[in-house]
Order: C-alpha cells, then sequence, then structure tokens
C-alpha cells in the first residue's frame, strides 16, 4: 500500500520507520519542513494524488485546517485516518469534512517515538470505524496488522472514557508530582517510587506536549480530573481526621491477604519477573533485527567478535557492581547474543 503522512513531528517520522521495515512505500509532507529528501512529497496535491490511504498526522488543533487543504485532491478509492490520542472530535471532524464520498477512520496507536525505539512490545491501536465506511475501517486495520500491531475497535466516545481515566489522568497526576518537585535528582528513592519515576521519564520522553489537548480535547477528562481531586481530597481529610483521633485502619491500603504466605508470595513475584524477562528479551531480540538490518545495508558481518566481547566484559562488572556471580552472569549473556545472532543471521 502506497502510504501517504501529512505532517513529520516525532510521531510521523516513527510511524515512516515502521512503514518503511514492513516493505511499504510512503511518503510525507509537512508544511513545517524536516522531512528526508528520499521520502518528501512535492507537496500536498502530489502527496494526495500519490497515495492510497493519506495518515493525518498533525496536531489535533490543526485537523480541521489540514483536512480542508487536503480534501480538494482526495478521490473516493483512497482512505484517510487520523492518529490522534483523542477520538470524538477528531472523528466527528472527519465525518463532517469527508462525509460519504472519501472512506475515513479513526485511530490511536497506542505507542510513540520513545517506545518504538525501545522496542516495547507489543504495539497495540485503538480503532475507531466510521458507520458510513466500514469497508476503510478493514483496510485500516490490515495495514496495523501488516506492521505487527494488536487492533482493537471502539466508538470514538468509548475510547476517550477510557482514556480519560487512563492516559489524560496518568499526564495529569505526572504534572502535579513534577510541580512538586518529584522529578527532581534525588539521593535515593524507594522500590514504590521506581514505577512513578519511569512513568515521569516516559510523559517528559514522548509525549510532554500532548498535555493541553489530552486534557482540553477528551471530553471526559474533566470529569475524572474532578473525580480523582475529590477522592485525594477525602483522603487528606480522613488523614487530618485520624491523626487527630489516633485511628485511621481504614485507610490502609489493601494487602495481598490471607491467600499468599510468603513462599507463594516470592514464586508470584518471580514469575512476574520472568513475564518481564521474556518481554525483555522479546523487545532486545527486535532491537538486534534492527542491528543486523542496519549491518547488512553497510554490508557489515553479522557476527562481530569485538563489540560481544566488549559487551561481555561490560556485563560481568555491571554483575560484579550488583553483587553477582559474574561468570554465571556472563554465561546468560552468551546465550542471549547466540539468540541474538541466530535471529539477525536468518
Amino acid at each position: 500500500m502506497r502510504i501517504g503522512i501529512l505532517g513529520y513531528g516525532r510521531f510521523g517520522r516513527a510511524l515512516g520507520e515502521l512503514l518503511h521495515e514492513a516493505g511499504h512505500a510512503y511518503r510525507a509532507w509537512d508544511p513545517g519542513g524536516g522531512v528526508p529528501v528520499e521520502c518528501r512529497g512535492a507537496g500536498l496535491r502530489e502527496l494526495a494524488e500519490a497515495s492510497e490511504a493519506l495518515v493525518l498526522a498533525v496536531p489535533i488543533a490543526a485537523q480541521a485546517a489540514a483536512l480542508a487543504s487536503l480534501r480538494p485532491h482526495l478521490q473516493p478509492g483512497q482512505v484517510v485516518f487520523d492518529v490522534g490520542s483523542v477520538k470524538a472530535g477528531p472523528c466527528a471532524l472527519l465525518d463532517a469534512q469527508l462525509g460519504e464520498e472519501i472512506p475515513h477512520a479513526g485511530t490511536h496507536p497506542l505507542f510513540g517515538p520513545v517506545s518504538l525505539a525501545r522496542a516495547e512490545r507489543p504495539l497495540r491501536v485503538v480503532l475507531c470505524p466510521s458507520a458510513k465506511h466500514p469497508a476503510a475501517a478493514d483496510r485500516v486495520e490490515w495495514l496495523f496488522r501488516s506492521l505487527g500491531c494488536e487492533v482493537l475497535r471502539q466508538s470514538p466516545e468509548d475510547h476517550d472514557r477510557v482514556m480519560a481515566t487512563t492516559h489524560a489522568l496518568t499526564f495529569f497526576v505526572a504534572k502535579g508530582l513534577l510541580a512538586v518537585g518529584a522529578g527532581a535528582e534525588l539521593p535515593f528513592t524507594p522500590p514504590s517510587f521506581h514505577a512513578i519515576a519511569r512513568t515521569l521519564e516516559s510523559v517528559r520522553e514522548d509525549a510532554g506536549h500532548l498535555f493541553a489537548a489530552l486534557q482540553n480535547e477528551n471530553p471526559f477528562a474533566a470529569g475524572a480530573r474532578e473525580g480523582l481531586l475529590e477522592a485525594l481530597s477525602a483522603i487528606h481529610r480522613s488523614l487530618a481526621e485520624a491523626a487527630e483521633t489516633g485511628g485511621g485502619e481504614q485507610l490502609s491500603i489493601p494487602d495481598l491477604g490471607t491467600r499468599s504466605p510468603v513462599l507463594q508470595e516470592a514464586r508470584d513475584h518471580i514469575d512476574a519477573l520472568d513475564q518481564e524477562l521474556v518481554a525483555l528479551l522479546a523487545r532486545r531480540t527486535e532491537l538486534g533485527l534492527r542491528a543486523g538490518r542496519a549491518k547488512a545495508e553497510l554490508g557489515l558481518p553479522v557476527h562481530d567478535p569485538e563489540r560481544e566481547a566488549s559487551q561481555l566484559q561490560a556485563r560481568r562488572a555491571w554483575a560484579d557492581a550488583a553483587g553477582l556471580d559474574a561468570q554465571g552472569v556472563e554465561e546468560v549473556f552468551r546465550a542471549v547474543l547466540r539468540a541474538s545472532r541466530s535471529a539477525q543471521g536468518r
């Protein structure tokens, strides 16, 4: 499928790389420039006429103007879809401006440039079909599945309702934590903060510029924020009352309960960690495949003994610093490197 990408910001660029890796030809155009010569369209008209599918990868606030400029160049045989993080408004806009003549659908890829660079998997996409164009949704779903994505169909309203209590609230909480200095350099942190720290890092690296759009364009975000603030205020009041009365048992966070003796709890945590390790190995394999393709383009062999020796030396040092058996850790990584070479050589 020939793809045209209108808008070449961070996500448009990342999507282009994903399309290229999957073997799809694409062209991109952005009025602000920044598109590499090898994939740059000559202009909006040329981009539209040369594409079977057009991706609207512009900020939500710019979608109306972008569609108005694009509309005169579109044909009924094409399909148009957006990739925004909010769906009710954009899907209504697509229906209004493209109507029954131009096939279209709304999508929200639940990944971004940083998660792609880290080879995080699985890649998931929410697809919001237009009632006027069910076949267009099928084409868009086929395209994303060809990129290795899992596709979930939802109505725009259902999508935004879920995103209000997940995506939007995550950004809201993260911004509040950053405002009180939670993201600053700290001399030490407990394990309970580590996951929050990763969330703060993800919000700042991947899509910090989305904050206002997620809060103001999602019709359910304000209600979700108000509900959270009310709950936090109630907890705050209860803590103050408990401090005065000496009570507070009702404020405890539910624990694992009596069903988990120490051994079962340890085994559960081990199983969870092993699942994380498998997921990390899958991500590492994907990055190894990416490195293998880069080596092939440069005419380099898959096996790089000097690089592998340096890797193993570094990992032995990490093991020593962590108080682990360096020889045992080296053996684990030798197996990982063998698997990586095998995957790159296929």
